[in-house]
């Protein structure tokens, strides 16, 4: 995926996940078995929930250790960019990838009710215990992050008004060199505010829009 792809993608994500209501993995960790098979020297920079993940993996079954699945061999061979945490990935390696680092890699096994459960998922069959190897390669602020959220708050009162959220998405979109009719952007923040702006103020507070209990301000 080449880099204006990812910056397209992002930019997606910022103006639709405020529309999209994410499952959110809570279960105890203590459920998904975790292996650091390589821990880079420089470790600093570390996944969170929310973050936007690219990542090679391979899954097995734990039964017969039978390969069900390759990144690097499925359809373009790409590794795949993900947002941790609100249920892009099964939930177990939503718990898996937390606190990984860009070059880590870990060996994650994985329980049939966080993975594909009773039903199973051709080619998983039911009540499988699964084991991904993972290849973590970048971690990106996401989309819906307390530094997206100052980067719209252009007065700093740690609040979002509409005319904010309307002048970022224009910001980037003109960034982007993607042309939109001046409708499109006031339809979108029109919708932002409808499904945000919970106590109705006009305005979108940092628990408003910061879904994922990202940071703190």
């Amino acid at each position: 995926m080449s880099e204006r792809s990812i910056v397209c993608f992002v930019l997606y994500l910022q103006i639709f996940s405020f529309f999209l209501d994410f499952t959110d993995s809570s279960e105890s960790n203590d459920e998904v078995k975790i292996e650091v098979l390589y821990l880079p020297e420089n470790c600093t920079q570390k996944a969170k929930k929310g973050d936007l993940l690219n990542a090679h993996y391979d899954g097995f079954l734990a039964k017969d250790g039978a390969q069900f699945y390759c990144s690097r061999s499925a359809k373009s061979g790409d590794p795949h960019w993900f947002v941790l945490g609100v249920g892009d990935v099964i939930k177990g390696l939503d718990l898996g990838l937390r606190d990984m680092c860009p070059g880590e890699k870990r060996k994650i096994t994985v329980p049939p009710s966080l993975a594909f459960g009773e039903h199973g998922k051709h080619p998983v069959p039911p009540n499988a215990t699964v084991i991904f190897e993972v290849e973590l390669l970048h971690v990106r602020r996401g989309p819906r992050s307390i530094e997206a959220f100052k980067e719209m708050d252009a007065n700093n009162d740690r609040s979002l008004t509409k005319d904010e959220v309307y002048q970022h998405l224009k910001m980037e979109a003109a960034k982007l060199k993607v042309q939109k009719e001046e409708s499109y952007f006031q339809d979108v923040v029109t919708d932002v505010f409808r499904r945000n702006d919970k106590d109705e103020d006009g305005t979108l507070s940092v628990k408003e829009y910061n879904v994922y209990e990202h940071d703190e301000l």
